[in-house]
């Protein structure tokens, strides 16, 4: 939820202690070697064609930024995608910030719930009031957005007595809390249609982020591992009980696809 903070609290320390890019490589293969050792996954999640998946793809993104931070337009499509297969009614995004991703998908689903850190949290972080101000930017003003602000780790789930069914998990990207957003987001499902999105399971789109896998894996249902997949173009890993046809893809194939792109920009103010 304050994962920009973090970055850019990486990024400064490790310009000022450029040794410290080690750890941050080392800590990757840890975790590689954690995930191949323990789960069996050397090659990452298998992944699905974002066209198996929508055979007609098509979407228009808006709002978008363009901003650091914002998720790719396709993860924000897989959300619209999966929301109108499935029907959503119910859709909750755990670590929304400017809350782009919540406010394209509440286009389409009537029932949105949003959890972000507590303002006063963001300052004990010593984020600033700039920083903090971006928050909910573009989802507050929505009317069937509900924002809670929370902390995933430590919100009693229980109380919203709801069922969902469309979790978009892209809150702290530590194993550990992704591990408990995934444990808890799985108690949270409504029906065997419910799915599960992860942001940033990849690097890129071609490209595991092991630590991001290692949480999704440690707080998955055992029963439930051989349904996570990774969608292709995408840095975003789902879960689905629907059968649906994967391969494991390594970086640098052939595309498969091309994706025709029109932007248009509107002034704001």
């Amino acid at each position: 939820m304050n994962k920009i903070y973090k970055t850019l609290k990486a990024v400064g320390l490790i310009i000022s202690k450029p040794y410290l890019l080690n750890n941050v490589l080392n800590d990757e293969e840890v975790k590689e070697k954690y995930v191949v050792s323990k789960y069996g996954f050397k090659d990452g999640l298998p992944t699905v064609d974002l066209l198996d998946l929508f055979p007609n793809f098509e979407d228009t993104i808006s709002p978008y930024s363009y901003l650091d931070g914002s998720s790719l337009p396709t993860d924000m499509s897989l959300l619209r995608g999966l929301a109108k297969k499935i029907k959503c009614q119910d859709y909750m995004e755990i670590g929304t910030w400017r809350g782009e991703s919540v406010a394209v998908v509440s286009e389409l689903v009537p029932r949105c719930i949003a959890i972000n850190l507590p303002d006063e949290d963001l300052r004990k972080l010593n984020c600033s009031e700039d920083y903090i101000a971006m928050h909910r930017f573009f989802s507050k003003d929505k009317v069937n957005i509900k924002h809670l602000q929370a902390n995933s780790l430590t919100f009693d789930f229980s109380t919203l007595n709801q069922k969902f069914d469309l979790i978009f998990i892209d809150g702290d990207h530590h194993s550990e809390s992704i591990a408990s957003d995934t444990a808890n987001a799985f108690k949270l499902l409504k029906d065997e249609n419910s799915v599960i999105v992860w942001h940033d399971y990849g690097i890129g789109t071609e490209t595991v982020r092991w630590n991001v896998l290692a949480g999704i894996l440690e707080g998955c249902p055992a029963d439930k591992r051989n349904k996570l997949y990774h969608a292709s173009n995408t840095i975003c890993a789902f879960f689905t009980n629907r059968e649906i046809p994967s391969s494991i893809v390594k970086p640098n194939q052939a595309p498969n696809k091309y994706f025709s792109v029109n932007l248009k920009a509107h002034k704001m103010g």
